[in-house]
């Protein structure tokens, strides 16, 4: 690295070879430790930690007491020579760990004051260190974090120029688009009364520059979705890899995929170095939507727990169990999980289970279960409803034997589901069957094009992304139920965790104000809110398809945490609020007059349930 009038070296830089070199050193005061009126501080700086010393004989006694009374996190720069440490002293787990710099001067750049609390402390409640989210960035969990956010995205850019994509960054003031959630409004003040939207994702631009005859183009996008917030999700802004390709298919977007995000994967997965992890090898396996949400009650199936549900509704239809045969006979489904070697488990693990599932999963009863011992009795609270060749059945499609177990969910509507997905991993994980330190990837394909929705006109929605193309083309909008439909829809999933989402796209115009008219807009409204891509289509628009990669929960599961928020630099809270800066906040008169709105104050406990939105 090149000097400055601040620093001759990085405080992650300097090693053995540097013993004896005059060195010139910045950062900050990271911890002190006082030996006897010796003066140890770890310098800590973007790079690194560096120990410097303080010896009576070379720094003196005023710069000693200086630098004792000090507060940590102050600013300094040193001077000093660059000495090797006796042997007993190396640390092998600092890049710096076999020298010290021995101080000659120092220059205060900086004096820390009034502290908030001690970084180093890692009981502080997230409020006070989103509240002071610069000091929280210093910490080293945090800042390498933030360092592999930019090593990722890095990599990314190289990665998507190499393989010949060009990069465009398309508007973030635009038109509201139907992706499924809801808009950030913009006011503006040259057309009153109207209002620009955030970008929800850049979909139409993309589909656009595919009409434009680009080729290949990717963007690292920010958008924006005004959404409830969830652990894996930022309730206002987050980034994606966006891609589109012209002339493609989904064995091309499939293939380009597995290599940018496997790449990802392979290059950082022992980032922390604690740990080995493991990367599945491409191809990644495909499961149909239908097949996914039988075997695993999810689209977003954690493949590190091997445990694959089964249906048994035809059983429990002639069975001797009321609940399950009128929960059958009135459409609803009965799934089995299987459980093997659960019957070693103590009585206390199955009650823990049951209440588990009525406490955090809404279940409401405790799932019932069947233990086949290995004596050959078939025990647990259903088993005295079910014959024994029912019994035996059941154990077989579950591929189980003696000294396993099988746990039930039954539902008449999607709340199975929700139960039987968490239920399966739980048991998983209890059972030590989940692979650890593993990354295990799968595409979701197949999705349905369409989904019941009471609330609109026509009963139905777009269960996905609206511009994905369908399966069979007009032929089978105009002839098809909508709910057998499938669309050409795919889902990267790693983990339990959706990824990626992308598709081929919807590029004929009759085709797309036909999907839109299934779920309720009529032709003004579809030539209105889509003029721009139903004019581009209309004269000329190629084949094309592509996918949008969450760039924050790449970096998540990479970080190893489950809370997005440590992966972005400057987060809100789960309430969309940014505590160090004070938004969302209100709207002064003058800047309304501008935007020819008024002030409406909310009644008071509206005030009180959501202060941010008392600006209107």
């Amino acid at each position: 690295m090149s000097s400055s009038q601040y620093r001759t070296h990085t405080c992650g830089q300097l090693t053995r070879d540097h013993v004896g070199t005059e060195v010139k050193l910045s950062g900050w005061i990271y911890r002190r430790r006082d030996h006897g009126g010796v003066v140890f501080i770890d310098l800590r700086d973007h790079f690194g930690v560096t120990q410097i010393v303080f010896h009576p004989d070379n720094a003196g006694a005023e710069m000693i007491e200086r630098v004792t009374h000090m507060s940590l996190e102050s600013v300094i720069q040193i001077d000093g020579k660059a000495i090797a440490r006796d042997d007993s002293q190396v640390n092998p787990k600092m890049a710096t760990g076999e020298i010290e710099v021995d101080v000659a001067a120092m220059t205060v750049l900086n004096e820390a004051k009034d502290m908030p609390y001690n970084i180093s402390d890692d009981s502080i409640p997230e409020e006070m260190r989103l509240k002071y989210r610069f000091l929280d960035l210093r910490t080293e969990r945090v800042h390498s974090t933030m360092k592999l956010r930019n090593d990722v995205m890095r990599h990314v850019r190289e990665t998507m120029w190499a393989k010949g994509f060009d990069e465009f960054q398309t508007p973030i003031l635009t038109a509201s688009s139907p992706e499924g959630a809801r808009d950030f409004l913009v006011a503006s003040r040259l057309h009153p009364g109207k209002f620009y939207a955030l970008p929800q994702a850049p979909q139409q631009f993309k589909q656009l520059l595919m009409c434009s005859g680009f080729d290949k183009y990717f963007q690292i996008a920010p958008c924006f979705r005004d959404e409830d917030a969830r652990a894996d999700r930022s309730p206002t802004e987050f980034y994606q890899l966006d891609m589109e390709l012209s002339f493609t298919d989904e064995e091309e977007v499939f293939a380009i995929n597995e290599e940018v995000v496997g790449g990802i994967f392979s290059k950082f997965a022992n980032w922390g170095g604690e740990q080995e992890r493991s990367v599945d090898g491409t191809p990644w396996r495909r499961i149909p939507f239908d097949e996914a949400m039988l075997k695993y009650a999810s689209d977003k199936p954690d493949l590190r727990v091997p445990l694959e549900i089964r249906d048994v509704s035809d059983v429990f239809a002639n069975s001797d169990f009321g609940v399950f045969k009128n929960m059958v006979a009135a459409g609803g489904a009965v799934r089995a999980i299987p459980a093997p070697g659960a019957t070693e488990k103590p009585r206390s693990w199955f009650d823990g289970i049951g209440s588990w599932a009525q406490k955090e999963l809404g279940a409401p009863a405790a799932p019932g279960y069947i233990s086949w011992t290995v004596e050959g009795d078939f025990k647990g609270p259903l088993a005295k409803f079910l014959s024994q060749e029912q019994l035996e059945d059941i154990f077989k499609r579950c591929e189980l034997k003696r000294g396993d177990v099988v746990f039930f969910v039954a539902s008449k509507d999607n709340s199975l589901f929700k139960i039987a997905a968490p239920l399966r991993v739980r048991i998983g994980q209890d059972l030590g069957l989940a692979e650890e330190n593993s990354f295990k990837f799968c595409w979701i394909t197949d999705f349905p094009m369409f989904e019941e929705n009471e609330d609109l006109p026509n009963g139905i929605d777009f269960s996905h992304n609206p511009f994905s193309a369908p399966v069979g083309g007009l032929d089978a909008l105009q002839n098809q139920d909508p709910l057998t439909i499938k669309a050409r829809q795919y889902d990267l999933v790693c983990n339990g965790y959706e990824l990626l989402s992308g598709a081929i796209r919807n590029a004929e115009p009759k085709v797309l104000s036909t999907a839109f008219e299934m779920v309720g807009y009529d032709r003004a409204q579809i030539e209105e809110d889509f003029k721009g891509m139903l004019t581009a289509f209309k004269l000329g628009a190629p084949p094309h398809g592509g996918s949008a990669l969450g760039l924050e929960r790449v970096i998540m599961l990479l970080a190893d945490t489950n809370i997005i928020r440590d992966v972005v630099i400057f987060p809100m809270t789960q309430r969309g609020e940014d505590l160090m800066m004070g938004a969302p906040n209100t709207a002064n008169k003058q800047q309304l007059r501008e935007l020819y709105l008024t002030h409406k104050n909310l009644p008071e406990e509206k005030q009180q349930q959501a202060p941010a939105e008392a600006a209107a």
